[in-house]
Order: C-alpha cells, then structure tokens, then sequence
C-alpha cells in the first residue's frame, strides 16, 4: 500500500500499562480519558489535512470540530462523499486513491484508530506514531493497539518492527503517569 509523498501518516493513540486502547467491548474506558494528552490530541487533529478512523470510532465520536474524515469501512463502495464524511473500503479502492480524494492537496493524515485502522497503516507505512502511555491502568481482555499484541508483542515491539524509532519520553500528566513516546520513520 502506498501513499503520494506529499501525504505524511500520523498514528495517534493512549494505550494502558498492558497496550490496550479499548475495553473488551471496543469503548475507550474513562480510566483512559487524559486531558493533557487529549488537548494535545486535538492540536493534532486540528492540523491534519485529513483524520482516518474506524466506523465504529467514527460513530462513537461525533465530529463537532468539522474536521475532515475518512471513515474506513467495508460498506462502502470505494470512496465514497457521504454527509458526515469521506468514505473508504479497502478492499475497492487504494489508499493513495482514497488521500487522493478525501486530502488532494496532501498534508498530515492523522490516525486514531481503532485496531484494524492502525494494523492498516501499518502496511502502508507510518511517518510518525504518537504513543501515550497511562502507565497506572490495566484493561484486562482489553482490545489491543495492534493485532500484534495478541500474540504477545508489545506496542514498541511493532512500532519498531514497522521501521520506526523511539524519540525521548516526554511525562505529559505525571500525577496521572501519562508519557508521551513519539517514534519516527528511520532516515537513511
């Protein structure tokens, strides 16, 4: 899968101690809910030329900033102008052509999941993932960042595998034990 140089793909996620962005029902548990890193969440979204996420995310997340979504989902038919958003399935159309339609002038991507959009990008290849880390929760049977993790890899172990490197930990909330990793595409 690839995308035009001029679109750069951004992950975005918090992840409990254990790699877990959901509960075992797929809800983001309020244990979760950080406000330094959501704040800083919203800068970045405010800035993406385009923001990828799942239907079920997308559902549970209305878009009262009116930023320009692209829904990931196997009932659309390719690319598809929806009222709410952008639509997208895999299966019919490419990424490159789906970017080429939702954010044609190019410009950040940003993607905040769920599990099978951030396993999507990984294919087609992450400039930069921005890890959170509530260091003090645990979601037991939860829904992991990536499919990986099931097999017991960890968020790091992915990431780097996916040719990404670890920038310096930044502590965004240290009551709550909330870090922030961000890990780049290597440079040759």
């Amino acid at each position: 899968m690839s995308v035009s140089a001029s679109h750069r793909i951004e992950g975005h996620a918090i992840v409990s101690a254990d790699g877990c962005i959901a509960d075992p029902e797929g809800n983001t548990p309020p244990s979760l809910n950080n406000e330094a890193d959501w704040l800083r969440f919203q800068a970045a979204l405010d800035i993406a030329a385009v923001v990828v996420l799942g239907r079920l995310s997308h559902e549970s997340n209305p878009n009262t900033a009116r930023r320009n979504r692209l829904v990931v989902s196997s009932s659309a038919r390719g690319i598809e102008r929806r009222s709410d958003a952008w639509w997208w399935n895999p299966a019919d159309a490419s990424l490159a052509a789906a970017l080429g339609r939702a954010a044609p002038r190019g410009g950040i991507v940003a993607v905040p999941g769920g599990r099978l959009v951030f396993d999507l990008f990984l294919g087609a290849g992450y400039d930069a993932f921005h890890l959170a880390r509530a260091s003090g929760v645990t979601i037991p049977g939860g829904v992991p960042l990536f499919t990986a993790l099931n097999a017991g890899k960890t968020a790091e172990a992915v990431l780097g595998a996916a040719g990404l490197v670890a920038g310096p930990e930044e502590m965004l909330d240290p009551v709550a034990g909330v870090t922030l990793v961000t890990w780049r595409r290597r440079t040759a």
